[in-house]
């Protein structure tokens, strides 16, 4: 967890479907998608929470599997992206209310 604002991509399982639909009550988490029934009879659901929230879901009955750091992945795919305008004119004024400066 590279920041103390991370958001993560969590896998919240209970072994049965009262204990995961009170969990969500209680705690209302980001759930990505819908509750599903794993082969082993428990229920699933992906959710975005902090790691504070990760701590707060587990409890008995219930297992938390952190997947991935999401804040960091989003800023991985951000820094893959240009901040030029590629479609600009290689002469072009920038015009708005900003200040002119020399790119870095």
């Amino acid at each position: 967890m590279s920041s103390e604002h991370s958001t993560l991509r969590v896998r919240v399982t209970a072994r049965d479907a009262d204990t995961l639909r009170t969990l969500l009550r209680e705690t209302r988490p980001d759930v990505g998608g819908r509750v599903r029934r794993d082969e082993d009879g428990r229920f699933g659901v992906d959710a975005f929470v902090s790691a504070e929230q990760a701590e707060a879901l587990d409890r008995e009955g219930v297992t938390v599997t952190v997947h991935e750091d999401a804040t960091a992945g989003g800023r991985a795919r951000q820094a893959e992206v240009a901040r030029g305008d590629r479609f600009a004119p290689e002469d072009a004024v920038p015009h708005g209310l900003a200040r002119k400066v020399p790119e870095a």
